[in-house]
């Protein structure tokens, strides 16, 4: 898929889909940041792929491309070439760094043997010799060697020292990469693709294991409504405060995502319903309970209030079928009045 878009980009039709990305923009009122035009050259380059049908799907639904909207889609679709270019790039930064050490260290290696060599001869001469003269020379010898071996070790320990400390630059570096790579801009929480692979192995482990497991989805009620009554800045203070308290609620091996948009993500391991309907209860009292102020013009923007669905794992069944279970059971709380959690009915045995 790369690949075609980047021949494209390199084809006759680049500066036509160029065009039409910034008219397609204009036209839908999306400002042109470097992000979204190059959102827009992916959906236009494959028509029928799947960012262009999210992109219709918002649109459709009446919801803006905001900041935050532009980077999940971009963390969900977008070639990860970028991101692999970081980590390649500090890949090879730590590989020549750690070359250096080796070469160092043989270099000491080498020095030590042949100092071990002059040792040795310089015994057999002492063993051999009664002058003075030529003892003194060989004490002479002997410092000069010794000089030369403290000062090739000294050399070893400043180079080793200093490629420690590159090394670590270097490893944090890694790990901030991985962290951005997984990590929602937003929120703090995870985002989609930690939470694919957070489920997948969940999944994995209580299969093996036989160990329970409890999947939960939460939704801000009516959120689209507070967007267009009081803008999107003050819809991502909600997020950020509704994402604040699920994260204090999923202590490892708990784990929390932003799933998209108004909608949140919990894994359970090792618990069972019952245990999380207590979890989300508490969430879910309290969101409700505090009352927000816009923080621009401190107006009162009233109670927050969120639905939740859960569900329990069953094995054999997939990741996905779960996340649709909990997806149900969502949805049955918000057709029954909103604000509370509704429990996912069992499968059938034979389930």
């Amino acid at each position: 898929m790369a690949e075609q878009f980047e021949s494209a980009l390199r084809g006759p039709q680049a500066f036509d889909l160029a065009r039409h990305a910034v008219q397609d923009m204009e036209r839908r009122h999306v400002w042109p940041t470097p992000l979204n035009f190059e959102l827009w050259l992916h959906a236009l380059n494959e028509p029928g792929g799947d960012l262009a049908k999210e992109i219709n799907r918002l649109f459709d639904a009446g919801e803006a491309v905001t900041e935050s909207i532009s980077e999940l889609l971009a963390a969900a679709y977008l070639p990860k070439a970028r991101l692999n270019d970081q980590i390649r790039d500090a890949g090879d930064r730590l590989n020549r760094e750690l070359a250096s050490v080796t070469e160092a260290i043989k270099q000491a290696h080498v020095s030590s043997e042949q100092y071990g060599q002059t040792l040795a001869g310089a015994g057999r001469e002492l063993a051999s010799q009664t002058e003075p003269a030529q003892i003194g020379k060989l004490v002479e010898t002997l410092s000069i060697a010794t000089r030369e071996v403290q000062q090739d070790t000294k050399s070893l320990e400043q180079r080793l020292e200093e490629s420690t400390a590159e090394i670590s630059r270097l490893k944090d570096n890694l790990e901030s990469v991985r962290r951005d790579a997984t990590t929602d801009g937003l929120t703090g929480l995870a985002n989609r693709k930690a939470f694919d692979n957070e489920l997948a192995q969940a999944c994995e482990d209580a299969r093996a294991r036989r160990e329970p497991l409890t999947l939960a989805v939460l939704d801000i009620d009516h959120f689209k409504k507070f967007n267009d009554s009081w803008g999107h800045q003050t819809g991502d203070q909600v997020l950020r405060y509704v994402a604040s308290v699920i994260g204090r609620m999923a202590p490892a091996p708990r784990f929390a995502a932003r799933y998209g948009g108004e909608e949140f993500a919990m894994i359970f391991p090792g618990e069972r319903s019952p245990e999380v309907l207590k979890a989300l209860e508490s969430i879910r009292v309290e969101v409700s309970s505090r009352s927000l102020k816009r923080r621009s013009t401190n107006e009162d923007l009233g109670a927050i209030t969120i639905s939740a669905g859960l569900a329990d794992f069953r094995s054999p069944e997939e990741a996905v079928n779960l996340v649709e279970r909990a997806d149900e059971a969502l949805y049955a709380s918000k057709r029954t009045g909103r604000n509370r959690v509704t429990v996912a009915r069992p499968l059938p045995a034979a389930a």
